[in-house]
């Protein structure tokens, strides 16, 4: 063998040796990405699963959601607090879906039409707020994972597991 063809073939090795690699390289990438995702699902999941949380549905269920803001400055400050605590974990939520973090058919799953309900709940009091302090953006996810559920749960609603 004369040189040339030695080094032909140890450029046709290292170009090989480099497409593999960037193979190799892309399939770890999304891979890494794969788990991300899924441990943040399994993360959501278990939020979903806590007593705390199980209190904060109880209590959207049965509370009186204030009209307005100045409204809801005379409720016990426990009551306040817990109306805070869903609003924000709803907006985190929407925010995390939004972002393409989890998907949407976990939320449509998990909770589904309590969602929606619980934005309807809280509607008038966040658009309250928007206008008399000042913050347009108050619950602004909140309020799109609700009317995307919505949407989804009127246009393509899904079978019940057990039915399908």
């Amino acid at each position: 063998m004369n040189s040339q063809t030695i080094t032909n073939i140890a450029n046709i090795a290292l170009s090989l040796s480099v497409i593999v690699a960037v193979i190799f390289g892309i399939a770890q990438v999304k891979a890494a990405a794969r788990d991300r995702r899924e441990r943040l699902t399994l993360e959501v999941l278990r939020q979903f699963q806590t007593r705390e949380f199980a209190e904060l549905l109880h209590f959207v269920n049965i509370i009186e959601i204030p009209a307005t803001f100045e409204e809801s400055l005379k409720q016990p400050a426990n009551e306040r607090i817990m109306m805070i605590q869903f609003g924000q974990q709803m907006e985190s939520l929407g925010m995390i879906v939004a972002e393409g973090l989890i998907d949407i058919d976990l939320v449509d799953k998990t909770l589904g039409s309590f969602v929606t309900t619980a934005w309807e709940r809280y509607k008038t009091l966040f658009l309250n707020i928007r206008e008399t302090q000042a913050d347009p953006f108050l619950g602004e996810y909140f309020q799109w994972l609700a009317e995307k559920i919505d949407r989804r749960m009127t246009e393509c609603p899904r079978k019940p597991f057990n039915e399908r």
